[in-house]
């Protein structure tokens, strides 16, 4: 618990992030904003706006509809007719043996002129200086690869007690820092929903073609780089773009469900070491504490595991009140997900929105 402490102040007093710019730009690359869209009508045009409102002064705006079967398609095409900067690409035919994500990613690329290539969810907004910032770290940095943990918006309970599980794990666990000194693809961390690359990386990497049925394919493209030797860095989204990742109880199960597994590398050994570690650090010491024996360590086990929660909640801007009462409760909750996801990527296949998706397993 110690460790796991020290490594969540680390990170909130030098982590690098988004919100922050460590240097003044020299020069202006074309960065082309790539963004896959399906079935996204009540999200894209809030999208779409936050980056046409950047700050940064050369940039292309590209946009696919995904086969999406409501408006997607018109908002977007309404864009490009109103603003050149915006590129609107009718998706194709998803082929086999790609993921949904990755084709429309790998299809946008295929379409983009920049030099550095910034790939973002349809569901995100942004503020004016995401696109400088981001070039700004590439430029101090030298890196080949950049990406941001989103600030999540959760309404709902379910959302409320999971979705900060994300920042939990990332920021108590991993000082962001590592993923820029050291190569070891074991300290990769990546989020595809504000994820960056130069032009030459991305190609040396192979794309998302060279994970093309991978799920969890933000963290994999960052092993694949730290492999290359490529310069990379995580750092932190808050207050420089916003993510509601899911709207219901059953998105984020069936989201949770999708990426669990594949986080632990899609290893059987590193998903229950998780499991045992995330339970015993995190939920044992709520009932160890009716053991008269173990109440003190049981009792500071639990102080520490609420300061960890409070500090995140306030930095990262969860609610303080799940965070914190219901902080063993989400922790048991998301190892059921977990779990699940485990069976599922057993099975070989996953369901998400209105595709079946087909695992290669390991």
């Amino acid at each position: 618990m110690i460790i796991i402490l020290v490594v969540t102040l680390i990170n909130l007093i030098f982590g690098p992030r988004l919100q922050h710019k460590p240097f003044d730009i020299t020069n202006y690359p074309l960065v082309s904003i790539l963004i896959p869209a399906r079935n996204e009508e009540h999200n894209i045009a809030r999208c779409i706006t936050s980056m046409l409102n950047q700050d940064y002064p050369n940039f292309e705006i590209i946009v696919l509809n995904d086969n999406s079967t409501d408006r997607t398609g018109e908002i977007i095409e309404s864009y490009s007719r109103e603003d050149n900067k915006v590129k609107y690409i009718h998706g194709k035919k998803l082929p086999g043996g790609w993921t949904g994500k990755n084709w429309a990613c790998h299809q946008l690329s295929q379409n983009a002129s920049g030099d550095i290539l910034i790939f973002t969810d349809s569901d995100n907004t942004h503020e004016e200086f995401a696109i400088t910032n981001t070039i700004s770290y590439f430029q101090k940095y030298n890196l080949g690869m950049f990406s941001a943990f989103p600030q999540q918006k959760t309404v709902s309970l379910g959302e409320k007690l999971i979705v900060p599980i994300i920042d939990l794990f990332v920021y108590s666990t991993l000082p962001l820092w590592a993923t820029y000194f050291f190569n070891n693809p074991s300290l990769a961390a990546a989020n595809g929903q504000w994820i960056t690359f130069t032009r030459d990386a991305y190609d040396l990497i192979g794309g998302h073609l060279a994970i093309k049925n991978i799920l969890v394919e933000d963290t994999t493209l960052n092993r694949l780089a730290k492999t290359l030797k490529i310069k990379t860095l995580t750092a932190i989204g808050t207050n420089a773009v916003y993510c509601r990742m899911y709207a219901n109880w059953n998105e984020v199960w069936g989201g949770f469900s999708r990426h669990y597994y594949g986080l632990a590398g899609n290893n059987d050994i590193a998903y229950f070491m998780i499991t045992l570690v995330s339970l015993s650090i995190f939920v044992s010491p709520y009932i160890t504490i009716f053991n008269e024996h173990l109440f003190i360590p049981s009792l500071i086990a639990i102080s520490l595991n609420s300061l960890i929660r409070l500090i995140g909640a306030i930095r990262y801007k969860h609610s303080i009140l799940t965070s914190v009462i219901f902080h063993p409760l989400s922790i048991l909750i998301t190892n059921i997900i977990g779990f699940n996801s485990f069976l599922k990527f057993k099975s070989g296949l996953i369901q998400w929105k209105d595709r079946l998706i087909s695992i290669k397993k390991a």
